[in-house]
């Protein structure tokens, strides 16, 4: 394989950045299909047939790759949020009920649901069967664009006698719920991946359980929320409220200060040890929280949106091609079940299970029950899950590694295609049931 086709496929990659976005809006067609069949069209291709995408003999490269895209998205899921969440506000975490019952009800009944299903009826070996349940946990912030809240701003509401800390927020619950719950869970999911390394690596859960609860479960989830919310505070006031005209970054318009934020507060949070996703999002959040209206909080999303839209393009295409180059090379009826299971009823049982007790009230945010249905359907798998596989594969050995790169891959691709394909309906069907309950509550 020549290393020119490698350039051959980035060109692609980049032209289709710039040109597949309004074509794709236009016809109202989903990207992320479109780039995964394009690469499997491509795989098959002379050149690009001959490429080694094996992703165990490239775990440090696909680890990276995968590691970027994430970051990148999670940056720009943090400040497209507009729905406030401070320390000093009780009322604002009341505001994120749904995001925690994903997260602390759905996400660990995910994790348990997938690695028992695949330690007990289907026989693999318990390190390979929690990471699995791990790398599968979490929802996917960069490829669930269908189900998320727009831009900075753009979830406004008409209350303009607010204060300015409150006057932007979401006016859709199902957007706010899933895009919150990806940008949080990414960080949250480390844990049980780390788990599953010290299972494969040093064995009983007694000899290890302890420290991981203390330190990878707590210690290092604290480290980066804090790491995070200082960085992000820090360069807030050094780009809002800065003496020096040149340091004052909002009013000079320099959107790049949002890229040197995430490489920063991420090198940071892992040199102290915690994790470095959690911490992105917390110092976007962070970023956010000042001068809630000012249009800097858009000129940054907008080049995080456009480094992510080229890196997805990047990731999916390889995917893409990997999977007609014998990356489903391992796939076995075991794999296709899990994957199914996952998607088709793990999930949507989890999701709905964590909103039984949440309060119905009229409003804004009454979170009705199409929106909870939708909310605990569409848990899209992605380039996390990827990441995840690939780093534990890259600290400790997994003997059904290969196997469990086909699950994963497989899983990805279906909730690429199932999710893809349904959004728009399930966006409109639950429009219809608020745009009901809008008509019945108004005066006659």
């Amino acid at each position: 394989m020549k290393p020119a086709w490698i350039y051959v496929a980035l060109g692609l990659a980049l032209f289709l950045a710039v040109i597949l976005p309004p074509v794709l809006q236009r016809l109202n067609v989903n990207a992320p299909i479109v780039l995964v069949t394009l690469g499997l069209v491509l795989g098959l291709l002379p050149g690009f047939r001959d490429l080694d995408l094996d992703p165990t003999s490239h775990e440090v490269a696909v680890t990276h790759i995968t590691e970027l895209t994430v970051l990148v998205s999670l940056m720009g899921v943090g400040l497209a949020l507009d729905r406030p969440l401070s320390l000093r506000d009780v009322g604002s975490w009341r505001t994120w009920s749904p995001t925690w019952r994903l997260l602390g009800i759905a996400m660990p009944l995910t994790i348990a649901g997938v690695a028992l299903m695949a330690w007990g009826p289907m026989g693999v070996a318990a390190p390979a069967a929690l990471l699995l349940g791990g790398a599968l946990a979490p929802t996917d912030p960069v490829l669930a664009s269908d189900v998320q809240v727009g831009g900075p701003n753009e979830g406004e509401r008409e209350d303009t006698d607010r204060e300015d800390s409150e006057e932007v927020d979401e006016d859709d619950e199902v957007r706010f719920a899933l895009t919150s719950e990806a940008g949080l869970n990414d960080g949250l999911a480390f844990p049980f991946v780390h788990a599953a390394i010290l299972l494969a690596t040093v064995g009983s859960v007694s000899e290890w359980g302890a420290r991981w609860l203390a330190w990878e479960l707590v210690g290092k989830v604290a480290i980066g929320a804090v790491v995070g919310v200082v960085a992000g505070r820090a360069v807030a006031r050094l780009a809002f409220t800065a003496r020096s005209q040149e340091l004052r970054f909002a009013a000079n318009g320099e959107p790049l200060v949002a890229i040197a934020a995430l490489l920063a507060t991420y090198g940071v949070a892992e040199v102290l040890g915690g994790y470095g996703f959690l911490a992105v999002f917390a110092c976007a959040m962070a970023i956010r929280s000042f001068e809630r209206n000012h249009s800097y909080h858009h000129d940054m999303h907008e080049v995080i949106e456009r480094l992510e839209r080229l890196l997805t393009l990047v990731v999916l295409l390889l995917l893409g091609m990997a999977l007609t180059n014998g990356l489903l090379a391992n796939l076995d009826w075991r794999g296709v079940a899990i994957s199914l299971f996952l998607l088709l009823v793990l999930r949507p049982i989890a999701g709905l299970v964590s909103f039984l007790g949440h309060p119905h009230r009229e409003g804004p945010r009454d979170f009705d029950a199409r929106e909870r249905v939708v909310a605990a359907v569409f848990g899209v798998r992605g380039v996390g899950s990827l990441f995840y596989l690939a780093y534990a594969a890259s600290h400790a050995e997994f003997e059904e590694i290969r196997w469990l790169w086909s699950v994963v891959a497989f899983t990805v691709v279906v909730s690429v295609y199932l999710h893809g394909l349904t959004a728009p309906l399930a966006m409109a069907w639950q429009e219809r049931g608020q745009a009901s309950t809008r008509a019945a509550r108004a005066p006659a």
